[in-house]
């Protein structure tokens, strides 16, 4: 009868932490064995130990490439963000706590390492006239389709090189950034009271909603090197504005993988009928379907930013809880933040779309941060690539 081991015996013998653990299991690197508890899962100790040695002879560049470009292994040194032991950080500071009652220009300022008052000061950015037009154009279009090319219209390059050379111009520079993306967002010019309450106000909400949004934005704000903040760094590091990371930031963003996963579970919960969810799940699970929004590599445990929006919305929103409860009780997965997002978005009756305009203004914040932080490196980002093509011949 095979050996077994529990995650933190696993995770021990290999020499790495248990959310380094699980991004072998994802990568196919080991198999995790299910128990009776649908929550808790064990290792034979033979194919541990088997990996464990191939860890210590080194693995082929082909191996390396993979493990270092799917959840696995550190590329980038950052001081901006740290998740470890299923917690979450801005610059050493708890991310769950921020969001108790900090704002998202309080939270870019330490992330940017610039003063609030100067790149959110009393002077709202301006936007060309054209804005009208095309805010006309996109009229009827899915908000998050439409964010993109509005952003890139609305904003422009002049004068950013001045940026580098006054440190309040940077300042002021990023903060217009995230002003103007709140306008094509919310549909109404940039403003200067704080972000959640412009947002608020164009969606008619409460002050209870208004403290979601805010919630919700400081929780997105960003996340290590997630695909569009790694984007927006690769951008930064050949000596494009920071206009055009957050615009590569917004690219990568838009993909059913990333932000876009928003538009799955929309359409996952449209599929959901208004009976019991579990029946639904259970046919879904049957035939090998995807729960979208559910699960997180690097939150064994539980997104804990989805914890925290979902505590103030579940206890008022009955069908959402059913949902999340019937994944629990038929997979042991709890919801992540795409999922709390659509949660929210449902919760506050926003357009469809609105989920992914909350990730994306708050994550903009990241982008910049990490541009900047590139910029401070001088380093161009260029890795090689392993080839898998045919020889050449002589």
């Amino acid at each position: 009868m095979a050996d077994y081991l529990s995650a933190a015996e696993a995770a021990n013998r290999l020499g790495v932490s248990r959310q380094t653990l699980y991004a072998y299991v994802s990568r196919g690197l080991l198999r995790a064995h299910e128990t009776s508890d649908p929550r808790q899962r064990r290792y034979a100790s033979e194919a541990v130990a088997r990996l464990a040695d191939e860890r210590r002879r080194g693995r082929r560049p082909k191996e390396v490439a993979k493990a270092t470009l799917d959840w696995g292994l550190p590329v980038l040194e950052s001081a901006i963000t740290l998740i470890q032991g299923g917690r979450l950080f801005y610059r050493g500071v708890e991310a769950v706590e921020l969001a108790k009652a900090a704002t998202v220009e309080e939270v870019a300022a330490s992330l940017w390492r610039l003063p609030a008052a100067t790149a959110f000061g009393p002077t709202p950015p301006t936007t060309p006239k054209i804005m009208t037009a095309l805010a006309h154009h996109y009229r009827g279009t899915p908000p998050d389709e439409a964010l993109l090319p509005l952003f890139a219209a609305a904003t422009s390059d002049d004068g950013s090189a001045l940026w580098r050379q006054d440190p309040d111009r940077l300042a002021e520079g990023c903060g217009a950034l995230v002003r103007v993306l709140l306008s094509c967002v919310a549909g109404a010019p940039p403003g200067v009271p704080p972000l959640h309450r412009q947002l608020a106000k164009a969606w008619r909400l409460d002050g209870k909603g208004a403290d979601l949004v805010r919630m919700a934005l400081v929780l997105c704000a960003d996340h290590e090197l997630n695909a569009s903040s790694f984007t927006a760094r690769c951008v930064a590091s050949t000596g494009a504005s920071l206009r055009a990371a957050v615009i590569g930031g917004l690219a990568a963003l838009s993909g059913g993988r990333h932000g876009g996963m928003t538009s799955r579970i929309e359409t996952f919960w449209r599929g959901l009928d208004d009976g019991n969810p579990v029946v639904q799940l259970r046919r879904r699970l049957a035939a090998a379907e995807a729960l979208p929004g559910f699960g997180h590599p690097l939150y064994p445990e539980g997104d804990v930013r989805a914890a925290v929006l979902l505590a103030h919305i579940l206890p008022r929103f009955p069908r959402a809880r059913a949902v999340v409860n019937a994944v629990d009780q038929l997979t042991g997965q709890a919801p992540n933040i795409d999922f709390a997002l659509v949660t929210l978005r449902r919760f506050l009756k926003l357009s469809e779309g609105g989920a992914f305009c909350l990730f994306a203004l708050g994550r903009s914040v990241g982008w910049i941060a990490h541009a900047l932080e590139q910029r401070e490196t001088g380093q161009l980002i260029r890795p090689r690539a392993v080839y898998t093509g045919p020889i050449p011949e002589g």
